[in-house]
């Protein structure tokens, strides 16, 4: 694969890769706007069912634990001290 098609494969990956989250994040905000039980919270058990569906596609604990953890402490870097988006 020379240097051109490479990179096309990595942006197609890449395109892919945040496409799927950002439908995932829409898909959950609905769910959770049109909760008709607040006290059933959405997001917790989202990310719960995302875990067990990951270890169920064979990644493993180490790995889940350690992205929802990275993930997790990258937050308040990206959100720039905002509790919620502007």
């Amino acid at each position: 694969m020379d240097d051109d098609q490479e990179q096309a494969a990595n942006d197609a990956l890449q395109t892919t890769f945040h496409e799927a989250a950002h439908q995932f994040s829409i898909v959950l905000k609905e769910l959770h706007r049109t909760n008709p039980w607040p006290e059933n919270r959405v997001l917790g058990p989202a990310i719960n069912l995302l875990a067990t569906e990951l270890w169920d596609r064979c990644f493993s604990l180490t790995e889940i634990s350690s992205a929802l953890t990275d993930a997790a402490a990258e937050l308040p870097r990206y959100a720039a001290g905002d509790e919620l988006r502007p």
